[in-house]
């Protein structure tokens, strides 16, 4: 008895390759739970009364785009459908950047929605947690222009806004530091506000005790993962759903190469055993 015939390794990246670029095309809305953490922060914004005023920082740059700017999209679009006012800023030079592309890509979806009444870009500034901490006493004394240098007094949206205490939540979209960890020190251990967020999958371990043994954080999203189960819920299937049916599509392959590779070297052993006898 022969040796098994190898596989050639370009068949291996050939099918990879439609298997990622097929669910990216077609969405096959491959079956996966919602986690309570994703149903918290779904709730937070599905009970939240109509007119509520909510502070979403994009605390990321373009690097974490993949994991971050679906849930970024799904959550912005949640709040415009609960009629959520939002108010945008970013502890991150890129984040007003990332959080324009959200409005350009929802644009079309909500003609109606106006600049300075329906959202504001407050715009980034540097400090961190210091920044935060005077946010918590005046919000003009940091932002006094938005983004664009209009003055938020003239801003219909930021009319009664003058610290933590005017917002409905507080939701920040964080990549690492500054970010979650000091909103939620700040706006919600000191303030007293509901804090969620939605981080990338390797920070998500250092952020979970937060939501589940500190009880500090209203769920939490966590990677492309999370995105996903967002848009479920929303019922807005979108690049993360696609991406996580193409990540199991690959792994799918995977798994069944390796079984594959396996079954050979076991058929080859056998083999060799049967042709020394």
């Amino acid at each position: 008895m022969g040796k098994a015939k190898q596989i050639d390794r370009r068949w291996l990246f050939l099918l990879i390759f439609f298997g990622v670029a097929f669910p990216l095309i077609f969405t096959l809305g491959l079956p996966l739970e919602t986690t309570k953490n994703v149903q918290m922060v779904y709730d937070l914004i599905d009970n939240m009364p109509k007119g509520s005023k909510a502070l979403i920082s994009f605390d990321y740059d373009p690097a974490s785009m993949p994991e971050l700017h679906p849930m970024a999209k799904a959550i912005v679009k949640h709040c415009f459908d609960k009629d959520i006012n939002l108010i945008f800023t970013a502890m991150w030079p890129m984040g007003v950047q990332m959080a324009d592309d959200i409005i350009y890509q929802l644009k079309d979806d909500y003609p109606d929605l106006e600049y300075g009444e329906d959202y504001v870009n407050l715009g980034f500034k540097a400090g961190g947690m210091i920044t935060i901490q005077s946010m918590g006493k005046n919000f003009r004394e940091v932002f006094p222009k938005d983004m664009n240098g209009n003055n938020i007094d003239e801003l219909p949206i930021m009319e009664g806004i003058n610290n933590f205490s005017n917002i409905g939540f507080v939701f920040s979209l964080s990549a690492g530091a500054p970010g979650i960890k000091e909103w939620v020190q700040i706006a919600h251990d000191a303030y007293g506000r509901p804090t969620s967020g939605g981080v990338t999958g390797v920070s998500a371990p250092a952020i979970l005790p937060y939501v589940n043994e500190q009880q500090q954080l209203t769920g939490l999203l966590a990677g492309l993962k999370g995105a996903a189960e967002y848009e479920i819920l929303l019922k807005a299937p979108g690049t993360a759903i696609s991406g996580m049916d193409a990540q199991s599509a690959a792994h799918l392959i995977i798994i069944i190469f390796i079984i594959i590779g396996n079954v050979n070297y076991w058929r080859n052993k056998k083999a060799e055993k049967m042709g020394g006898k």
